[in-house]
């Protein structure tokens, strides 16, 4: 199997009924705002203004109005209460969200996160023994807890009550808890069905504090880390909570954000939704990657500066060592698939050697690599734990339901997933996934798709579109960044940069202007590039050491006149 070529999509022309209705943009952004469905001035002036909608109101929420008793009551009669999250950055900013405010109304609360070796992902018996041992009378779950019926049944034996905020697919049986909040459950009618963990948390926040909004409103910077880390969709609401949260973020008032923000050398006040997924979010991650996410977690609630300054440090070196296990991991992973079945629809990896905290993220390349589903599992003395990763023609948690007898427990969304299973049970699994994999995939077109909004000369792209192109912030995952396509580029220059030199650099020209260009991932051109090259890219402004260029970020390129 080799790394395939991807397929280059360049947007139909707007019609010119559109073209005419949008005619108070700059003619490329009515183009862009064209692909993204928006085809009159007052949708594109919504979609702009990124408010969230009046009905995404919380009480609009099933489940939401007897949370909010309960909580109140637990806070009155000072009951002991537990967050209980999850160890990424979606789990670890709700569960500080929401002890955060809870502590604000005078609750006896804190956090818990399950320990991702030793416990796994969500909630689990012998952790909720330890809660109530230790007085707990109130669960509230945050980004898990919808696919754990017996162990919401085993705290109501213990005689606690639990509330469920989580935003992953339910199962076929849902929880018996005191309260459920999840927009995706059978009868809730709640208009956004996106919202990340953390965005629920805050929902459930704004609820319990009613008119108190300035206890909530500094909140929104941990909203827009989990919600972008979680690659949550940032359209709808996401996009309003997002743009909101970045703002705090650019005027940081958490001690905490403020130290990793210096450790990274980011400029607080120029972060962007890009920041969070490539800086940010991987640091907060690295923790509950390779030990305990509490690191992160006390992070977020620092309110002194040495230590704020101590666990961003931490959480730095701990990032590098993320780094290079799970470059270790990928490795071994892709061998281990190119030499048992390098054609199958569905790449599986396992050993008991790779570190259960980077199998998602070797997952992940595995996928970005040959555009196949993927799983990397470590297997430990009676149960192998996997994390799965897929493309957008393959749901890989509808897979795994259908495999559902097999596994002890498993849950996640179309594109990521993860279960634990027995070991005996593992090679029928496998057989299994492979077969779903075959059957769906097997007449596709399995080659990754990218699309570009506009094609057009690069000495078109004048620097004020820049101006124009910040509009569409945030963006990622839902909302992606505007791309381009210009052709029969001459190459000037090109070297390749990075440790590894895995990247590559390079200075193209149309005779009338000329860019400098990063092509991240793509060194393995710098050998063979040819004089002339179709460019598929971002356009951006870069800032290094205080100095601003223009550049283009080149997703993709090929040689000049290839077929896309």
């Amino acid at each position: 199997m080799q790394q395939l070529n991807k397929r280059w999509s360049v947007s139909q022309p707007i019609p010119d009924i559109v073209y005419h209705n949008l005619n108070d943009f700059h003619p490329i952004m009515r183009q862009i705002l064209y692909n993204r469905g928006y085809e009159t001035r007052e949708s594109a002036e919504k979609y702009f203004r990124a408010i969230s909608p009046p009905d995404s109101i919380p009480s609009n929420l099933l489940g939401i109005d007897e949370a909010v008793i309960r909580i109140r009551w637990a806070i009155h009669k000072k009951e002991p209460i537990a967050i209980y999250g999850d160890y990424d950055v979606d789990g670890v900013t709700a569960t500080a969200l929401l002890t955060e405010i809870l502590q604000a109304l005078g609750a006896d609360v804190e956090g818990y996160i399950p320990n991702r070796f030793e416990e796994g992902y969500g909630l689990n018996n012998e952790a909720l023994d330890d809660l109530h041992n230790q007085g707990k009378r109130l669960i509230i779950t945050v980004d898990c807890g919808i696919r754990s019926p017996g162990e919401v049944e085993h705290a109501k034996n213990l005689g606690m009550d639990i509330i469920i905020t989580d935003h992953h697919h339910p199962g076929d049986e849902l929880p018996i808890a005191s309260s459920i909040i999840n927009p995706k459950q059978m009868g809730d009618t709640y208009p956004y069905k996106e919202l990340a963990g953390v965005g629920l948390a805050y929902k459930l926040a704004s609820a319990v504090v009613g008119q108190e909004v300035s206890l909530i409103e500094n909140s929104l910077d941990l909203v827009a880390l989990g919600t972008v880390a979680d690659l949550a969709p940032l359209i709808g609401e996401n996009r309003a909570l997002v743009r909101s949260g970045l703002k705090h973020l650019r005027e940081p008032h958490r001690q905490g954000l403020r130290s990793l923000i210096g450790v990274t050398r980011l400029t607080a006040s120029r972060i962007t939704a890009r920041d969070i997924g490539y800086v940010l979010g991987p640091r907060l991650n690295a923790a509950g990657r390779l030990d305990t996410a509490y690191t992160a977690l006390e992070l977020l609630l620092a309110r002194n500066v040495q230590l704020a300054a101590k666990l961003a440090q931490m959480l730095e070196i701990q990032n590098r060592e993320r780094q290079m296990i799970t470059r270790q991991v990928q490795e071994h992973a892709e061998q281990q698939v190119l030499a048992s079945d390098p054609d199958a629809f569905l790449l599986f990896a396992v050993d008991p050697s790779y570190n259960v905290g980077v199998v998602g993220l070797a997952a992940s390349r595995l996928t970005e690599r040959y555009y196949r589903p993927s799983i990397v599992s470590h297997q430990g003395d009676e149960f192998t734990r996997g994390s799965c990763r897929s493309i957008p023609e393959f749901h890989i948690t509808d897979a795994l339901d259908q495999c559902a007898d097999l596994l002890e427990h498993h849950g996640g969304h179309a594109a990521a997933a993860g279960f634990t299973i027995r070991n005996q049970r593992l090679p029928d699994l496998i057989e299994q996934l492979k077969l779903i994999a075959a059957d769906q995939l097997s007449k596709q077109d399995l080659r990754p798709k990218v699309r570009a909004d506009v094609e057009l000369p690069l000495s078109d792209l004048k620097p004020e579109i820049l101006d124009y192109l910040a509009w569409l912030e945030p963006t990622g995952k839902g909302n992606p960044q505007a791309r381009f396509v210009s052709r029969n580029l001459s190459v000037t220059k090109h070297r390749k940069v990075g440790k590894d030199g895995s990247h590559l650099k390079l200075t193209v020209s149309d005779r009338k202007i000329t860019y400098d260009a990063i092509a991240f991932r793509q060194g393995h051109w710098a050998d063979n590039l040819p004089l002339r090259v179709d460019l598929l890219f971002n356009f951006e402004k870069n800032v290094y050491q205080n100095r601003e260029n223009l550049q283009l970020n080149v997703v993709d390129l090929k040689p000049a006149g290839g077929v896309d």
